[in-house]
């Protein structure tokens, strides 16, 4: 009999409310719902995976007022020196990633999934009623620290349930899905930021509103803590299909004895099977050139455009655009695309738009560029989550995330950190040099620091791009011999 998909069967019994049967023997109205499913079950792949994403907007929504208020408050009790209390709070926001997600991955591998997501929700929302208390920076930071350890162990439990959820063809939509659910909620949480403003006001003149802590950051913390409440709720809901007989066996508990060895077999996973080194490279590199944007897009835009904040605007705002569309596109296309050809021409061109980008000096043209680099992010994260999904084992699956996002933290913090130090480094030496200007057939080229930067990050990219052809290539030739 061949494999059925968790999605018939778990789906089709709670929606309907029948027993699983032979197809000869199931009623026709149970056979003619199958072919006719739900909307929202067409848009989003199964039922199951529809309330799991509704868990992540919620507690994305939360995440997002959580963090606008902690640094507010950060910048709030630093008075003086807003700026190093804020930096120190982010700082322990992105600091363990380097360290725990690996071994966090060890843990969605080993611990019953759904038990886990839940205590990370429920772990965050004790955390965050705590806030409104803290009076230091001490205290905000050991807080953002243990919010974050939270979060390490939610986001890869996350992704490795995603497969079990949703049939193969839905993952590429499922993960343009969440990549709206985790990003595009941020206005929701800045509005609800700004109202909370408006309610603090009105609860002022309120008896004990000093003790209780009802100020507008106050407010968020405690609004953030039931969105968090709200999300485990409807994870603790799910009906997540049971795994198999090893996978059950294997994670019954996390034998602190056994955890390096799994953080070096998650690793090694990682480097070794050449289509996750693929995907690991082009997505962990392919956010340099947009995370060097951030840091050095106002730099540019002064320097070499001439267009001061105006232009830095038109540049992230065309980033943004760009990461939409590519979104959109892959989600309407997505069975009728060669998903790792894609994703290694995706990596290659960001990193060719990157450099024509940087040597370009028109701010309209530039914007363009910059537009379609953002169409070449959207579909390289879209696509490279969705070949993991599609290209490692359950049992392994927690592991391989694990290893991604520590890749991604390094090379988000190479783009936030490095690349303003390396822009300057190499401003003073084309200064020395040339005097930041060459001549090429007779053109003037300007060369800022910040230029040979985003070229350099540019030639990353595109280094990056031709391993992970290579490695795609290793993989079908492995395959080929494996068939033979």
């Amino acid at each position: 009999m061949p494999e059925v998909h968790p999605l018939t069967q778990a789906d089709t019994e709670t929606e309907l409310g029948v027993e699983s049967t032979d197809e000869a023997t199931r009623p026709h109205e149970v056979v003619a719902d199958l072919e006719q499913p739900a909307r929202h079950v067409r848009v989003f792949g199964s039922r199951a995976f529809f309330r799991l994403w509704l868990a992540q907007v919620v507690s994305a929504t939360g995440d997002w007022l959580g963090l606008i208020a902690i640094t507010a408050l950060a910048a709030s009790l630093g008075s003086g020196s807003e700026g190093v209390a804020i930096g120190l709070v982010l700082a322990a926001r992105i600091g363990p990633g380097f360290f725990l997600a690996p071994v966090a991955g060890v843990f969605a591998d080993r611990l019953d999934r759904r038990k886990l997501m839940v205590a990370c929700d429920v772990g965050r929302a004790a955390v965050l009623v705590t806030l409104p208390f803290v009076d230091s920076i001490a205290g905000l930071v050991l807080a953002s620290f243990v919010l974050e350890v939270f979060t390490l162990l939610w986001t890869p439990a996350k992704e490795a349930t995603v497969p079990n959820l949703v049939p193969p063809e839905r993952l590429a939509s499922t993960n343009s899905l969440s990549l709206v659910a985790a990003y595009g909620t941020f206005p929701i949480g800045a509005a609800l930021f700004a109202l909370l403003s408006r309610v603090a006001t009105l609860l002022s003149d309120a008896p004990s509103i000093d003790a209780l802590r009802l100020n507008q950051e106050g407010l968020a913390f405690f609004v953030d803590a039931g969105t968090f409440l709200v999300a485990a709720a409807i994870v603790w809901s799910l009906d997540i299909p049971r795994r198999t007989p090893r996978e059950r066996e294997s994670s019954r508990r996390v034998e602190l004895g056994h955890a390096l060895r799994d953080v070096k077999e998650g690793w090694e996973f990682a480097f070794v099977n050449p289509t996750v080194r693929a995907v690991n490279l082009g997505l962990a590199t392919g956010l340099v050139g947009g995370g060097m944007l951030v840091p050095l897009g106002a730099v540019f835009s002064n320097v070499v455009l001439d267009a001061g904040e105006t232009g830095f605007g038109l540049l992230v705002l065309a980033l943004g655009l760009g990461v939409g569309t590519g979104v959109l596109t892959i989600s309407l296309l997505q069975s009728r695309l060669d998903k790792r050809r894609l994703f290694t021409e995706a990596v290659l061109a960001s990193g060719v738009l990157l450099l024509v980008a940087a040597t370009l000096s028109s701010l309209y043209v530039v914007v363009l560029m910059v537009g379609l680099l953002g169409v070449c992010a959207g579909v390289i994260y879209v696509l490279g989550f969705t070949l993991l999904h599609e290209n490692v084992e359950d049992d392994l699956r927690g592991r391989a995330f694990g290893a991604l996002y520590t890749m991604v933290r390094l090379c988000v913090l190479l783009s936030l950190l490095v690349g303003p130090l390396l822009a300057q480094l190499l401003d003073g030496a084309s200064s020395g040099l040339v005097d930041r200007e060459v001549s090429v057939a007779g053109v003037s080229l300007f060369l800022p620091g910040v230029r040979l930067t985003l070229w350099l990050a540019g030639l990353v990219i595109i280094g990056a791009g031709i391993i992970a052809a290579r490695s795609f290539r290793a993989a079908d030739r492995a395959a080929a011999e494996v068939a033979s």
